[in-house]
């Protein structure tokens, strides 16, 4: 074998390889001679036939398959014998295999990865969000927990904010109907955020049995669209109106949380317990994502378009599918490469740097890890032992425990040479309720 390499640009490669058919003949003729072992041709017992009528009906498949087979074995001990890593499927380009004489030639176009140099680690800067659960986020959080079981009791009063109340409406738009909810009422409960402030404070004040008109002027970028800078004439009907009514922080309340014994105390401190877990989640991801991109930022290199492309198509089919699944018409909807162009590089080229940095540092992670990280995901269901026992069934299920524990590695090693500092950030800002 005989090759040629040629450098087209940063990444792309070409190399010319000339392949011997000498050998290749032997190894058609040994493949026609154990067919015709077994081939049927009308006329002749199985076996008996002529090889000269075996290599007319198989003749051109069998080569097809050797030389087919002979490219695919040279081109990868090309690549090896230039010491190339080869980025995606590389687009070969030879004559018709029955033209070859002598040799077999062909060209193989290709990219290849690029270097990666991971910049000086000691001139990141590192953000760590530091806060301590406090009394003041239990009780916040337990009122969350209240509210989320509010019971509503039936009033005589005229309604205000906070009441649910059961009503039908029409909308019109210019004196053509737009919305009714027809005879079955609705339950709307005054405050509640997503929809325009004014509609709600029309709709405080009125009693069960009363009607009310009343219009509304909806701003030039509301949404849903077909309302945006309209005005809309409402006509609701009253049906009933019910006050909210809060649970106790009680023994029966602490029962409704799983406190089998409704231990108040108990009750408070597993949700202390259960806060400082998510907080050192958010905390863990946060700082993470701090570090993969200041590891992309640092880092100057081009990235093979074969990856990338294929980065995208991966992101296109993720996000179709979730798109499927929340019932959206795929067909009226136009998913384009270009949407998707920035983050596939920067999830592309995150991934070289992470492959460069845990290779040359031997940051993958051992056994140990890997259950670590199974214990955690096992974590959140309620037979953890099973769940570890269904991954340990398939070594194939590892990858992902495994992916992320070998991620770790990785963070926690720029960590150590990065300079991190802790910031000190309000709990409602690292949970996302600000």
């Amino acid at each position: 074998m005989a090759l040629n390499v040629e450098t087209i640009s940063k990444l792309e490669r070409r190399i010319t390889v000339t392949v011997p058919l000498q050998p290749l003949e032997a190894q058609i003729r040994q493949r026609l001679s154990q067919m015709s072992r077994t081939a049927k041709f009308a006329g002749f017992r199985p076996g008996k036939a002529p090889m000269g009528l075996v290599n007319q009906h198989y003749g051109d498949q069998v080569r097809d398959e050797v030389y087919s087979s002979a490219v695919e074995k040279s081109f990868g001990d090309a690549v090896e014998e230039a010491k190339l890593r080869v980025a995606g499927y590389p687009n070969i380009e030879h004559k018709p295999f029955e033209a070859a004489s002598v040799n077999l030639e062909y060209t193989a176009t290709f990219e290849v990865f690029p270097e990666v140099t991971i910049g000086d680690l000691a001139k990141i800067k590192i953000e760590r969000p530091a806060l301590e659960v406090g009394d003041a986020d239990v009780k916040n959080t337990l009122d969350v927990l209240v509210k989320q079981r509010v019971s509503y009791v039936p009033v005589k009063r005229a309604a205000k904010k906070g009441d649910r109340i059961n009503v039908t409406l029409t909308a019109s738009v210019d004196g053509k109907e737009v919305e009714s909810t027809g005879d079955t009422g609705i339950d709307l409960v005054l405050g509640d955020a997503g929809r325009v402030a004014s509609f709600d404070e029309q709709l405080a004040g009125g009693k069960a049995g009363a009607s009310k008109k009343f219009e509304i002027a909806y701003p030039a970028d509301h949404n849903p669209a077909q309302l945006a800078g309209k005005t809309v004439a409402y006509e609701v009907n009253y049906i009933s109106v019910s006050e909210p009514s809060y649970p106790d922080l009680d023994a029966d309340f602490a029962k409704s949380l799983g406190i089998e014994d409704g231990d108040v105390a108990k009750m408070k401190a597993e949700i202390t317990e259960s806060l400082k877990q998510e907080v050192e989640k958010r905390v863990s991801a946060k700082v993470k994502e701090q570090v993969f991109q200041a590891l992309v930022d640092q880092a100057d290199f081009e990235i093979p378009r074969v990856l990338l492309g294929t980065e995208i198509n991966r992101m296109m089919e993720t996000t179709a599918q979730n798109l499927k699944q929340r019932g959206a018409d795929l067909s009226t909807i136009k998913l384009e490469p270009s949407m998707f162009e920035e983050q596939a590089k920067r999830s592309t080229k995150l991934r070289l740097i992470l492959g460069e940095l845990i290779n040359k540092n031997g940051l993958h992670a051992n056994a140990d890890q890997v259950r670590a990280m199974v214990d955690v995901f096992s974590q959140s269901f309620e037979r953890p032992a099973d769940v570890v026992t269904w991954y340990y069934a398939d070594p194939k299920r590892l990858d992902e425990p495994a992916a992320l524990a070998t991620e770790e590695n990785a963070v926690a090693w720029v960590l150590a040479k990065a300079k991190v500092s802790d910031k000190k950030v309000k709990f409602d800002d690292l949970m996302g309720n600000a």
